[in-house]
């Protein structure tokens, strides 16, 4: 039992186990799917499952549930229960459609990896502070976007309604133009069909559009995004460097 036990916990083997899992899932999504390859699946699904149990026996109900990694490979243990009883249980003329998605959703489990990368967690708690920092011009930007998608859905959306038809049809336009991607194709296809004055009006308005939202707008959301990102670090890096000045100090006082 010890020796199961340390197997299961063993987190190499459990690498190697989703490893393979993930193997398999890209085997059955090109549709190289047979007998042997479904075994592979459930085994690697009944391994995930008793390494549930084990890990509610060592650390408590309470204590698994409270670890993020831990509440990530938890649901994505539950999301495969189905799925693992319709293999054993006959189901007649029953409508499993459901398990299909679920099927999907087993491709989650290959981000467990990343539990197994150093300093993983220090990146997310990065990602957390640049979200908490950046949230404001963030909502800006999209509230910008909305403003000229609704403007530009009034304006374009009978002479170009593939791109401004609609109201979410033309935000993602406006989207689409604040990334640069395909962008001179929005201007391109209305100009067609109006004067050329109006056309070169047009290109004006998009280029501005593009200026404003796709140049200055993503460059200042990239700079405050990865300026949050970095501050953690270089708190710890001032914190250290104050340390250092205090044992200077202290040094300097008792040469005195």
């Amino acid at each position: 039992m010890k020796l199961v036990k340390k197997l299961f916990l063993n987190e190499k083997f459990i690498l190697a186990v989703i490893l393979l899992n993930a193997v398999v899932i890209y085997l059955q999504a090109c549709a190289i799917d047979n007998i042997w390859i479904q075994i592979i699946d459930l085994v690697c699904t009944l391994i995930f499952v008793i390494e549930m149990i084990i890990k509610h026996k060592e650390l408590g109900f309470k204590a698994y549930w409270s670890s993020g990694w831990n509440r990530l490979d938890g649901i994505l243990v539950l999301i495969s229960i189905p799925s693992l009883i319709a293999f054993f249980v006959p189901t007649g003329s029953m409508d499993l459609s459901f398990l299909l998605i679920l099927r999907l959703l087993r491709s989650f489990r290959f981000l467990r990896v990343l539990h197994f990368f150093p300093n993983v967690t220090q990146v997310f708690k990065g990602f957390k502070l640049a979200l908490r920092e950046s949230y404001a011009i963030l909502f800006c930007f999209f509230i910008l976007i909305i403003v000229f998608g609704l403007i530009n859905c009034s304006l374009f959306k009978d002479i170009a309604p593939k791109y401004f038809n609609t109201p979410l049809t033309s935000i993602y336009s406006v989207f689409r133009i604040c990334t640069v991607e395909g962008w001179y194709e929005i201007p391109d296809a209305i100009t067609k069909v109006t004067s050329p004055n109006i056309g070169s009006m047009v290109r004006l308005y998009f280029c501005i559009l593009l200026v404003m939202g796709g140049v200055i707008g993503m460059s200042l959301i990239n700079s405050v995004f990865v300026d949050a990102m970095v501050s953690d670090n270089n708190d710890d890096v001032k914190a250290k460097l104050e340390e250092i000045e205090k044992k200077l100090d202290q040094l300097l006082e008792e040469k005195k």
